[in-house]
């Protein structure tokens, strides 16, 4: 009998659908397409959204835009052009589409309609345009750009100056004053300004003039919004004139015919921003802090009240002392959905502005956007995990019927081993249990030992998501188990986790990363002989910080790190951040000699790959290059990897595969996993993914 129930068994399994998958390799990686900024249609029966493909060996990514019926059904690709299309907004009255696209003079505002007929381009602007949104009479959209104040909306103006500085015989920057670069660009005069464009007229209005950025830059928002009825517009900006060293961000509202915009929470010397107009137009909702000059400061929702000037905080430690990621009004102005980071995961939870009462909608591991059917009755949103590539699903907007609807990575998902991850938490001295993803390594055999890497993130207020990533799956392929601990300075455990690593940069976060690293060298299946370690941007300072600090790891990949604090502090550009997290300024605090790495030279052993960007100005290329030189010097085995085009995030599709490649010829070296699949030094010099 049980003879006969194996062979059932092996013939059942033997199926087609049940073929051996194959491990994931960075190549699988990039054959994950990009499924992205769902919009729903005003009459709640099309969803809109944006599908971006790679192509490995061309260095190159092509997001193009795709519809289908709100139930998923009928999925039709809209545009298949070279270039670049994205960010589709819905037309007033649902007969076409607004979106971007680099098809001709850099990104512009193109219009698709729906009914047949090729894509229009409606602007033509030397400095390109970006985060466009329809204004209510459908003649009219918003845009921001990047110009020189004293030019405005005056293109040819710009287009002189831009022109002159980039062909004339003179090539410099010049600044009077800090914050004269940002992330990856020069300022060099130019400004983020919000626009009005009349489509009939073709001509803009710049509704926010001035020498300040408007919207200001914020990660993963656009910082813009338009009121239902079209009439005004809010963006959030930053008039300080110390800006590099304050977050006083503020919410302005003006009207979408130009005029002077109104400061509407002046009084508030911390963070406000990302503006969402309630739909009944009586509110604005914004995002708040309230210690000033402490970006990491818990992320509140507030409303604003437009007939009497009230606010009101919404959430806070006593009902969410979790930080608030992206949010939008439900239909009725009652309540507001939003995301926010708990526990490893992004849900999406209700709030009723009256009563403030929260109730979590749906926890689909991690949650990127989301958009609400105009009737209020379904939300659609693209989700991922560790083991699961994004794509977009929807469900009631109680968080009932869940149903995926595109499955553009399914023939992915069926033929390739993409490992899922185990949840353990981990007693620290600090007297904490630090939350630990573990994903294990392709046809993994419990009874076997095998090399591990602990990852250490950045921020460092930031958390390791149950969400898709290269690095969650490249190296368990090559086999590799892998460790994601979200140990002190974590979002999603509560504020006081989060605000414990500011001032303490290298004391309770080792002490958490040491203690996850005692308790995974004890499960059975790792071999503790065999233990890497890797981090990127804070991560990466804990790398050279672990370099100095200890001897448990065979090898060690440290990325766009932070090493020497003092000289960080001279070339970074938003000094408000180590203001805050180092107490001070390098001639105020001892804390900039107390956790810089570069006083413990003495004691650096471990094997090292040092990878940075050279136009990284958040963490200036220069910190790498002071390791590799103290590494190199005390005799330590170490390569230096410098991607000379990319900032503190390297080129997706141009860098990252080099990336990957490069970590698994490192840690084959010294921990013995699979080596890397591609000739590093032919990938270096010629970029040529020529396999070994």
């Amino acid at each position: 009998m049980k003879k006969i129930l194996f062979l059932l068994l092996a013939a059942f399994f033997a199926l087609p659908g049940f073929a051996q998958k194959r491990p994931f390799s960075i190549a699988d990686l990039y054959s994950i397409k990009g499924v992205a900024d769902p919009q729903i249609s005003p009459d709640g029966k099309k969803i809109a959204f944006t599908v971006t493909q790679s192509f490995l060996e061309e260095g190159k990514t092509n997001a193009d835009i795709y519809l289908m019926n709100a139930d998923g059904s009928d999925t039709r690709q809209l545009t298949g052009n070279p270039a670049a299309d994205n960010h589709p907004r819905w037309s007033p009255d649902g007969k076409s589409l607004l979106f971007l696209s680099t098809r001709k003079n850099g990104q512009q505002a193109w219009l698709l309609p729906l009914n047949g007929g090729e894509p229009k381009q409606l602007t033509n602007i030397s400095t390109g345009v970006d985060n466009v949104e329809w204004l209510a009479d459908g003649k009219h959209f918003v845009y921001t750009s990047d110009v020189f104040p004293e030019c405005g909306a005056n293109d040819d103006c710009n287009k002189k100056i831009n022109e002159s500085m980039e062909n004339g015989p003179i090539q410099a920057h010049m600044a009077d004053h800090l914050m004269y670069r940002h992330w990856t660009e020069w300022k060099d005069g130019h400004r983020t300004h919000t626009f009005v464009y009349d489509i009939e007229k073709n001509i803009s209005v710049d509704v926010s003039p001035g020498d300040w950025d408007a919207p200001a830059f914020t990660l993963g928002s656009s910082g813009l919004a338009v009121s239902a009825d079209g009439k005004e517009i809010s963006f959030d900006s930053n008039h300080d004139s110390n800006e590099q060293e304050t977050t006083n961000k503020d919410v302005f509202v003006v009207s979408s015919t130009g005029g002077s915009p109104k400061n509407i929470t002046e009084e508030n010397k911390a963070y406000d921003g990302t503006p969402q107009f309630s739909p009944d137009g009586k509110y604005i909702a914004y995002r708040t802090q309230k210690i000033p000059a402490y970006e990491s400061d818990l992320f509140r929702l507030a409303v604003y009240n437009r007939e009497t000037g009230e606010k009101t905080l919404l959430t806070g430690k006593e009902n969410f002392d979790n930080w608030i990621d992206d949010f939008k009004w439900a239909p009725d102005s009652k309540s507001i959905y939003f995301l926010g980071e708990v526990k490893g995961h992004v849900p999406l939870y209700n709030i009723n502005i009256k009563t403030k009462h929260i109730e979590e909608i749906i926890d689909a591991k991690t949650i990127d956007a989301f958009d609400i059917s105009p009737d209020g009755k379904f939300i659609v949103f693209n989700r991922r995990s560790i083991g699961e590539p994004v794509d977009i699903w929807r469900c009631s907007s109680q968080g009932k019927e869940l149903r995926r609807l595109t499955f553009f990575n399914k023939p992915v998902e069926d033929s390739v081993d993409i490992r899922p991850a185990e949840e353990i938490w981990v007693n620290s001295p600090t007297g904490v249990k630090v939350q630990t993803f573990i994903v294990k390594p392709h046809d993994f055999d419990p009874s076997k030992k095998y090399p591990l890497i602990l990852n250490v993130h950045g921020g460092p207020q930031g958390q390791w998501e149950d969400a898709f990533r290269g690095d969650w799956q490249t190296y368990p392929g090559s086999g590799y188990i892998v460790a994601f601990p979200n140990p002190h300075g974590s979002t999603g455990f509560g504020q006081e986790y989060t605000a414990e690593i500011s001032k303490d940069w290298g004391g309770k976060v080792y002490e958490d990363i040491m203690a996850v690293t005692d308790s995974l060298s004890h499960l059975s299946y790792v071999d503790s002989s065999r233990m890497g370690a890797m981090g990127w941007s804070y991560g990466g300072y804990m790398m050279m910080w672990l370099e100095g600090h200890t001897t448990r790891f065979k090898a060690i990949a440290a990325m766009m790190g932070v090493y020497d604090l003092p000289a960080m502090y001279g070339a970074t550009e938003e000094l408000w951040f180590p203001q805050w997290d180092l107490n001070g300024k390098p001639w105020t605090s001892d804390l900039y000699t107390k956790f810089s790495p570069n006083n413990f030279v003495q004691n650096f052993k471990t094997p090292c790959l040092v990878i940075t960007g050279e136009q990284d100005f958040r963490v200036p290329y220069t910190q790498s290059l002071e390791f590799f030189t103290d590494l190199q010097e005390m005799g330590v085995p170490s390569r230096l990897i410098v991607f000379k085009n990319d900032g503190h995030w390297p080129n997706g599709v141009k860098s990252m595969p080099l990336y990957y490649n490069a970590h698994l010829d490192w840690f084959h070296k010294y921990l013995g996993g699979d080596p890397a699949p591609y000739d590093m030094t032919k990938m270096v010099r010629n970029q040529a993914f020529e396999k070994k």
